[in-house]
């Protein structure tokens, strides 16, 4: 008999110890995958030199359109971008809110690894959402109050002495005399490239993806063995490494650990079908958490066909990732306002699509 438990309790060991292996997996490639598409942003980002905070005029619909894409480019780098704006009064209030609404935070660059196609798709529809939902807010409401303590942000670049991203003469200086954070970055890229040219990462890809992911890969490494110094310790590893990464990777795994064993033990499904209205309830409300972990569960449980579209698309139109941090720093009431902003829209949104059989 007790043979019998100690074969019993080791095979369930061994079966816990597989599932926690190959979620283990799962996470390093979709924290990977984030990784090095918020390296090619924060490239491109002080390559144009934040091109993007100059091209701004008095023409509201056109704020509301620049809002709108920083909002839906993958991360907090947009989102932050227009606080910093916002803060030196070069857009509207309106703006703000449709940037806020338009974001997805770093589950952006989840979705996108996930599920493409659909992440385009929400993606437009979240844009679409918060242009007209920032025009409304600047028709309707006059923050006067919400601004009151509302003082400024630097804006993301460095002094452009500095903050630079390609420098011909001192390539071979970089990659035959690199610094400690060069090396840990660029043994992390390899590791990650390896493990999905040899399947261990990825393994179940099509191969026109595989392919597409190692050159995206590949291309990081080339600007890891070639940025400055400043680029590589302010930009990707005081910014990207050591604030986004293992935030990202501690809720990756352990919300696909918590979402499997959920899905093996509960009959979820039934439950989720049949209290669409309070899961629809829950992912607008969840919103006003400032971070982008929670909304991590939505997107899971799209993944896994348990949610309707129109749950992921309010779950993503309420919340913004951590995007909103700076604001709730300088303005409790100007946070909250923003909030509940996004939680009105996300529920108009979420109901009307969930009511239409999406």
């Amino acid at each position: 008999m007790i043979f019998k438990l100690i074969i019993g309790l080791e095979f369930i060991l061994n079966n816990l110890l597989e599932v926690i292996y190959m979620i283990f997996l799962h996470a390093i490639m979709i924290t990977g995958f984030v990784f090095v598409m918020m390296l090619l942003i924060e490239y491109i980002n002080v390559q144009s030199k934040g091109l993007w905070q100059k091209n701004l005029t008095k023409n509201k619909w056109r704020q509301y359109l620049i809002a709108g894409i920083l909002g839906a480019i993958p991360g907090c780098l947009g989102a932050f971008t227009m606080v910093a704006m916002f803060s030196h009064r070069l857009v509207s209030f309106g703006a703000l809110v449709t940037t806020m609404i338009a974001t997805s935070g770093d589950e952006a660059f989840i979705m996108f690894a996930m599920f493409p196609k659909k992440a385009i798709l929400l993606t437009l529809i979240i844009l679409v959402v918060g242009v007209l939902a920032g025009y409304l807010t600047d028709k309707l409401y006059k923050p006067k109050k919400a601004l009151k303590n509302f003082s400024s942000h630097k804006l993301p670049l460095h002094d452009e002495a500095i903050c630079k991203c390609f420098e011909k003469d001192k390539i071979w200086i970089n990659i035959f005399h690199p610094s400690l954070y060069r090396v840990i970055i660029a043994i992390i890229i390899l590791v990650l490239i390896v493990g999905i040219a040899t399947g261990l990462l990825a393994g179940d890809l099509e191969i026109w993806m595989k392919i597409s992911v190692l050159l995206v890969f590949l291309f990081s490494l080339f600007i890891v063995l070639t940025v400055p110094n400043h680029f590589i310790k302010k930009h990707i590893w005081e910014h990207i490494v050591k604030m986004h990464l293992p935030r990202i990777f501690i809720w990756v795994f352990g919300t696909l650990l918590f979402m499997h064993f959920l899905m093996d033990y509960i009959d979820v499904q039934a439950w989720l079908s049949s209290n669409m209205f309070v899961v629809l309830l829950i992912a607008v409300l969840i919103g006003v958490v400032p971070e982008s972990g929670p909304h991590l569960i939505f997107v899971t449980l799209f993944a896994q066909g348990s949610i309707p579209f129109s749950i992921l698309l309010a779950s993503s139109i309420s919340q913004d990732g951590h995007g909103m941090l700076p604001v709730l720093a300088e303005s409790k009431r100007t946070f909250l306002v923003v909030k509940i902003l996004n939680m009105i829209f996300a529920f108009i949104v979420g109901l009307s699509t969930l009511l239409l059989g999406f």
